[in-house]
């Protein structure tokens, strides 16, 4: 059995939507949190998410779907918070998967942890077409200890700069690995694109 875990971060304040939580808007009738746990459960059946305390609104849209939640009491701190919680929760590989990436597909997940089942000792990160570092990113397990030590809003980016050696790429299909939707203009521009 695999010992990977997927990590959705969902215990940020959302801010740059000025007011709106992007996390409970609909896609194709699904709010997207929702819609990016059933991906992942699709791709992998260990599925851990971060919340808020006291974030009713978005535990209510997974309570029911077959994943761990874990609270983030230092949420407010930034990122970091939760990759630490999540990393200090377990043990074995992380897939950390933003949860306000629509374009990414339980496909693109499978491509990535069937990679990472191969040579789990490497950084595998998700890439555009043209090579273009973005998510998902799975770090191996002896990686976890160093989550320990990240701060503010940065993710794992002194982990991977940490480890540059050890990073393969896969890309994805299109933009997959690089849309994300953290502002009202972003939601916009991508709800246009995706108009027929």
């Amino acid at each position: 059995m695999s010992d990977l875990s997927i990590v959705i971060p969902a215990a940020g304040a959302s801010s740059r939507m000025r007011g709106a939580d992007k996390l409970l808007i609909d896609i194709d009738g699904i709010p997207l949190l929702r819609r990016t746990v059933l991906m992942a459960l699709a791709a992998l059946p260990k599925v851990l998410v971060t919340l808020r305390a006291g974030d009713v609104a978005r535990q209510t849209l997974v309570q029911d779907l077959p994943v761990q939640l874990l609270i983030i009491a230092d949420a407010a701190t930034g990122l970091s918070a939760s990759l630490r919680g999540a990393a200090a929760s377990g043990q074995g590989r992380l897939m950390i998967l933003p949860a306000d990436m629509p374009d990414l597909t339980s496909d693109d997940l499978a491509l990535m942890i069937n990679a990472s089942d191969a040579f789990p000792h490497q950084i595998w990160r998700g890439c555009a077409q043209d090579g273009r570092a973005g998510h998902p990113v799975i770090f191996p397990a002896d990686l976890r200890p160093a989550f320990a030590e990240l701060s503010g809003d940065q993710g794992a980016r002194p982990v991977v700069q940490a480890n540059l050696d050890r990073i393969e790429s896969i890309i994805l299909p299109a933009d997959h690995a690089l849309t994300d939707l953290d502002s009202p203009e972003a939601w916009q521009a991508w709800t246009q694109a995706r108009r027929p």
